[in-house]
């Protein structure tokens, strides 16, 4: 029979899997879904029971796939149309071959969770069991019986029946599975679940005014509760257009205090219907005002007419613009013009924390037609945000002309870019490193223009020292603005040498020159913000006796003391244990705090200034999907008066009455082993001082540091980006670093440290036999085991004058032939290309 339905085929497709596995998968498709289209969803058998939704990318006649095995055929169609685009594959394509990951790491990476499905196993009894158990084990009769009072079992339950792990109950139903007591079977469910509501309307045979008053006097007789729900809907149905409009159920019920049995009562007699819609999770807001009442300064609109003018010749612009410069106008202008002529745009932020201001501003002037993508959504959402730029006003009647997102919006199905915007383009969380494939957002975000022929603006105060090179180079247009928006200074920076008070024995974290200006401010009622990029409370705990310092028992790091948890917790791998009362080396009581993090310069501030208002912003109080947002309203309406934070508190957030800023320890920026680490400092020391007197005053900047005559710190204090520039590209050209040179990280990893050695040097010399000098490596990573496995990296440079891609091949035969060899199986090797 088979065979037969094999020779009546016509054609076959080619599906990816979210699985990290090579290629794509080749499946026969029966004559039911011929219409189906590359881009699709289907369900597909895997291995020898597992089912899982793939994508199409590719559908070719039967009698031209030639294979040396029995092909399996498409289970099902998941969509009526396309799920992702031909321009999104070619993204998918472009991500796996460039960044070394499969098409199913990308795609595992790229779909909502919702689109990705996998059939789940459940147990239950053999249709030939006959009822016998006295020959069974315990565990076995426990399993039985339970199947017997239900139809099926999934593996959790019956993991949870026998009080083992799921990974572990094979091993306990093995036996029954052979003697046919119970069978195993694949289920595909759906995990989208949409949202319905129930709207009420007056039946088709009431719609008159003759039979509705029939009805209104019968019920004045009979019952006055269903009489009040009449009499609100059409209260509420003078709301509408339409005579007799569908009006939500629920806002009737709250209008007249009903139960649902009353209104059943006149669903019972054919009075009103109650019909169900599909519904939106997303939010609808009206915009407020318009882009044309954006009234921009000479600078501002010098920079947009200096813009268009770069397009006419470049694909993509370097906006270099000082903080508070008014970037954001500008990109609201570009947008006015793109969406105008009927294209999308996307507007890219590095991460969520900057999404919240953006967003009210953005909705501010366009409304509805804005769309918010990032990982805080629930993966309902995701779906829906999916669907509505896809369906452009057929799903949900609204379709997004704007998507404000982090990196992961670059997915999303766009049809018809015409321009997308890359914000604060510097920062290093454009770059995703845990996961594969360990792309580039604003990278990718560049190739993904280039597929539609739109414009890109790359926008920053302190721009990545590679997009400067490409704008001096010629590859980007370059616009500047000098001056901050208003014509408002710069805020006037103290440098503070710690050394200077540590002599004096002061254990407080603050100079006392920085005290004095916090207390000032407040009693001028303004606002502080105080940066320390460490978390915790303290850094480490420490015998005074012996030295010794608890560290985590998977990574070769000290945990640090997190006071609100009264807890040590490692920050990489989330070990946490009990604070020890005693050293358990020496047995000593005399253990103590080194080092601080934002925990204990919160506690601190707190005992200086009672009176104030403080809070903390870092990833501890963050981690819920709101604390950010809810953070930054307290703070935006004037009901926190100092907010502490890590790297966070950096990044584009605009505040009208921060007067004051305190860097508490910039040396934590300064000596992080990184050839990035003097840009970074650079960096982060412009952005969080740019957040200080943004409008009417002059604010401040107080840098406490050990290192006050570091230039990194001189660069930043004058603001002098173009001298930060050329002492950098002066010593990376020196040292052959980016953006003279291309760079390929490898990581291998092995929890045995001599089998990792070996399989180390064996890929290291495979690699300079064909790459010689531009291969360096193998070292131990600086922390040299993570997780329970010890890493060593191998650093590849190819400079610019070298042709990448033919290098890169070269690399990429070399990855693979070792990776065939049986002797290094168990290493993992991490292929990061552009590390940052």
């Amino acid at each position: 029979m088979l065979g037969d339905f094999v020779d009546t085929v016509k054609f076959c497709v080619e599906v990816i899997l979210p699985l990290p596995l090579k290629g794509s998968f080749t499946y026969l498709l029966p004559d039911e879904f011929s219409d189906v289209a590359v881009g699709e969803r289907v369900i597909v058998p895997f291995g020898n029971r597992k089912f899982y939704s793939g994508i199409i990318v590719n559908i070719i006649e039967r009698e031209k796939v030639k294979t040396n095995f029995e092909l399996k055929e498409v289970i099902a169609v998941l969509d009526n149309r396309q799920i992702v685009l031909e321009k999104q594959l070619e993204l998918w394509k472009w991500m796996s071959s460039y960044y070394f990951a499969t098409l199913g790491e990308v795609m595992n990476n790229a779909l909502p969770a919702m689109f990705k499905i996998t059939s789940e196993t459940f147990i239950s009894l053999h249709p030939e069991f006959s009822g016998e158990i006295s020959s069974l084990s315990e565990a076995e009769v426990g399993l039985t019986n339970a199947l017997m009072n239900n139809d099926k079992l999934s593996i959790k339950q019956a993991a949870e029946i026998l009080n083992v792990k799921p990974a572990n109950i094979y091993k306990y139903i093995r036996q029954l599975i052979g003697d046919c007591i119970v069978e195993l079977q694949e289920e595909v469910k759906n995990p989208y679940r949409p949202v319905y509501r129930d709207y009420i309307q007056i039946a088709e045979n009431f719609r008159s005014d003759e039979k509705m008053n029939e009805v209104f006097r019968s019920l004045e007789k009979r019952s006055f509760k269903q009489l009040k729900i009449l009499l609100s809907y059409f209260k509420h149905a003078a709301n509408y257009q339409d005579e007799y409009p569908e009006i939500p159920k629920k806002l009737i019920l709250d209008d007249t205090d009903a139960n649902h049995s009353t209104l059943n009562s006149l669903v019972e007699k054919g009075i009103i219907d109650i019909n169900k819609h599909k519904i939106s999770r997303l939010e609808l807001v009206e915009a407020t005002s318009k882009p044309e009442n954006i009234i921009l300064t000479d600078k501002q609109r010098q920079a947009l007419i200096d813009i268009h003018k770069s397009f006419e010749n470049h694909d993509i612009t370097l906006l270099h613009g000082v903080t508070s410069s008014g970037k954001t106008e500008i990109y609201f202008k570009l947008i006015e013009e793109t969406i105008a002529q009927g294209k999308q745009v996307l507007f890219l932020l590095p991460e969520i924390a900057l999404t919240t201001q953006i967003v009210e501003r953005t909705v501010k002037y366009f409304g509805e037609q804005v769309g918010v993508y990032h990982s805080k959504f629930n993966h309902n959402e995701r779906v829906e945000i999916w669907n509505a730029v896809f369906d452009n006003n057929k799903n949900f009647s609204r379709g997004y002309n704007i998507v404000i997102g982090a990196r992961s919006s670059i997915f999303l199905p766009f049809d018809n870019l015409g321009l997308i915007i890359i914000d604060e383009e510097h920062d290093y969380s454009y770059k995703q490193n845990d996961i594969a494939p360990r792309y580039n957002g604003r990278d990718s975000a560049i190739f993904l223009a280039n597929l539609f022929n739109s414009k890109v603006v790359l926008g920053s105060a302190t721009p990545s020292i590679e997009s400067y090179y490409n704008a001096l180079n010629g590859k980007y247009a370059l616009v500047e603005i000098s001056e901050r928006y208003g014509g408002f200074l710069l805020p006037e920076t103290t440098v503070i040498d710690m050394k200077r008070k540590a002599d004096k024995n002061n254990i407080s974290h603050f100079s006392n020159e920085l005290i004095k200006e916090i207390k000032n401010v407040l009693e001028n009622k303004k606002q502080i913000l105080i940066y320390h990029n460490r978390r915790g409370f303290s850094l480490r705990l420490e015998c005074e006796v012996c030295g010794w310092v608890p560290e985590c028992i998977h990574c070769d790091v000290s945990l640090i003391y997190h006071k609100t948890f009264h807890q040590l917790r490692c920050h990489y791998c989330g070990y946490n244990k009990h604070v020890p009362s005693h050293c358990p080396n020496c047995h000593s009581d005399r253990i103590f705090m080194k080092g601080f993090g934002t925990e204990l310069i919160e506690e601190e501030l707190e005992l200086l200034f009672p009176q104030a208002v403080i809070k903390r912003m870092d990833l501890d109080t963050t981690k819920r999907k709101n604390a950010f947002t809810k953070l930054i309203t307290e703070f935006s309406s004037g009901e926190i008066d100092i907010l502490v934070g890590t790297q966070m508190i950096t990044k584009g957030l605009d505040f009208e009455n921060v007067a004051l800023v305190g860097i508490i320890n910039a040396d934590n920026m300064l000596y992080f082993p990184d050839f990035r680490s003097f840009e970074r400092s650079f960096q982060q020391i412009c952005q969080v001082s740019g957040r200080a007197g943004r409008k009417n005053e002059r604010g401040k900047v107080f840098i406490q540091t050990f290192s006050p005559d570091h230039k990194a710190i001189k660069y930043a204090i004058n603001n002098d980006y173009r001298g930060m520039y050329d002492n950098q590209t002066i010593e990376r050209r020196q040292f052959n670093y980016p953006p003279f040179v291309r760079l390929i990280d490898v990581k291998l990893r092995h929890k045995d440290s001599n089998i990792l050695d070996k399989a180390a040097e064996v890929f290291a010399e495979m690699l300079r036999k064909s790459l010689g000098k531009r291969v360096l490596g193998p070292e131990y990573h600086y922390i040299p085991r993570l997780n329970n496995q010890y890493i060593k990296s191998i650093l590849v440079k190819i400079d610019r004058t070298s042709d990448f891609p033919v290098l890169k091949n070269e690399f990429r035969r070399i990855y693979e032939t070792f990776s065939e060899n049986p002797q290094f199986k168990s290493v993992r090797i991490i292929v990061d290309v552009d590390p940052y």
